[in-house]
């Protein structure tokens, strides 16, 4: 890759950091590195969200906190590599975790995660939240978000659901 590309994703990324203020991690491929960021801290349940549905669990984690459920939020924005100790450390720390991803749950964030849990013999409450083995439709993204279940509404009932089990 072109150093100045590279150099480009660094400005970016680090201008994105400091905005937010998160905590991050880093990982190396080679040259290049990955930032994961920690959004929000929780106690109950640690929810793992790439793309548009970081913006859903942050408005869920919200409507959570009004029921008493501490939710800490990670954005995993880069599935390979994946922050293997970060998921661990959600595991043993919370004990229950929801990944949220706008497409297939089928060989996404989701899967990664499971396969995570699976390799290192850790037992937690565990949901994959996406779409599930169909094909979808077009639409307002509004509507389709209700439609698959992918909104804050539909994240609360999940993570309400799966902590009672």
């Amino acid at each position: 890759m072109d150093s100045s590309i590279e150099d480009q994703i660094k400005k970016i990324e680090d201008e994105i950091f400091d905005t937010q203020k998160n905590k991050a991690t880093e990982h190396h491929i080679g040259k290049l590195k990955a930032k994961i960021a920690r959004l929000k801290d929780g106690e109950d349940i640690s929810i793992i969200a790439c793309g548009t549905m970081v913006d859903h669990v942050l408005d869920a984690r919200e409507r959570l906190l009004k029921k008493g459920i501490s939710a800490r939020i990670i954005d995993m924005h880069t599935i390979k590599p994946i922050d293997t100790d970060l998921i661990i450390k959600c595991a043993k720390e919370t004990g229950a975790i929801l990944t949220a991803e706008e497409h297939s749950v089928i060989g996404g964030l989701g899967s990664a995660v499971a396969e995570i849990l699976a390799e290192k013999g850790l037992t937690c409450r565990f949901k994959r939240l996406g779409v599930n083995d169909i094909f979808c439709e077009s639409g307002a993204p509004a509507d389709l978000f209700e439609k698959y279940k992918l909104n804050a509404k539909h994240i609360v009932k999940t993570i309400s659901a799966l902590l009672e089990q």
